[in-house]
């Protein structure tokens, strides 16, 4: 936490749409874009054109064979599945954000925040 003294709570807004926000103020995320579940829970990422984040808690996250290099900012649900062909530790928690980057066939996951 950055202050713990004298904290401002979020009201008015989802988690979700706060880290949009948040994100949309980097430079490399200027094009970010929404990635809505095609169930829910479910995702598949038809396009790599323009950073996504995923609209709801990610479950499943799968990459169509079209898709050679793609970025998805996503929160696991508590049932997340892992992604095929991926790298790196995710906390099913519900509420950390992480980072999916799709090159050369791998995926490679990150943590992301403090």
């Amino acid at each position: 936490m950055i202050n713990a003294d004298r904290i401002v709570p979020v009201m008015a807004t989802d988690l979700i749409t706060l880290y949009g926000v948040i994100l949309k103020m980097d430079s490399d995320n200027s094009s970010l874009a929404k990635l809505n579940a095609n169930g829910i829970g479910n995702f598949t990422v038809t396009s790599g054109s323009a950073p996504l984040l995923a609209t709801e808690p990610v479950k499943t996250l799968t990459f169509a064979d079209s898709v050679s290099a793609a970025t998805v900012y996503f929160v696991p649900d508590y049932d997340y599945e892992k992604i095929a062909s991926s790298t790196g530790d995710v906390d099913a928690d519900g509420n950390t954000l992480y980072k999916a980057v799709l090159s050369s066939g791998t995926v490679t996951i990150t943590k992301v925040g403090l």
